[in-house]
């Protein structure tokens, strides 16, 4: 469900929806998102989201919050999968927090998530209000998110979504291999 305020100010009508400001002065105008929520595991670190957080902060953004959902491997992906790569997504956040920060010129919120990323993502709306997702995934033949179409689902919860596809599986730090 969309909200918005409508405003008439000098004549104008303007339409506040959620922070991000959208006006209408013969054609129809869109402003940059304010807040983005930024959904990624192994991609987290990598330059490509790390550009996408830059170019938006450079265009005006100014809040970024990025979920890492915590996705188990193995065996433990049936026994315990809510509790299982949690440790692996409180690593991955804390080594992608300060390199996003920098991208951005300020501070980048984060969290770990559930395992299932849709509810995670789900979590978090329900909590924070935000402009846009920005869902960074691994290369098509190996994500699983995309195998389980995760950008479309994510369309359906009323905010645009960007998807952003690594080039190449990024390197495994030692620190997270799978034990």
């Amino acid at each position: 469900m969309d909200r918005f305020t409508i405003l008439i100010e000098a004549g104008k009508v303007i339409l506040l929806y959620r922070s991000t400001l959208v006006s209408r002065i013969g054609r129809f105008e869109v402003s940059h998102p304010q807040s983005v929520l930024l959904v990624a595991n192994r991609t987290a670190d990598t330059d490509r989201l790390r550009q996408a957080v830059r170019d938006r902060a450079d265009k005006g953004t100014t809040r970024f919050h990025l979920l890492v959902p915590a996705v188990p491997s193995g065996l433990h992906r049936v026994v315990d999968p809510e509790v299982a790569g949690r440790e692996e997504a409180h690593t991955r956040l804390g080594a992608a927090l300060p390199h996003l920060s920098k991208a951005a010129g300020f501070m980048v919120g984060g969290e770990v998530g559930s395992a299932d990323p849709m509810a995670a993502i789900q979590d978090t709306l329900a909590r924070e209000s935000f402009d846009e997702i920005v869902i960074s995934t691994l290369p098509r033949r190996v994500s699983r998110w995309l195998h389980v179409d995760l950008p479309s689902k994510a369309t359906g919860l009323g905010l645009p979504v960007s998807h952003l596809e690594a080039e190449t599986v990024p390197d495994e730090d030692p620190a997270l291999a799978v034990r």
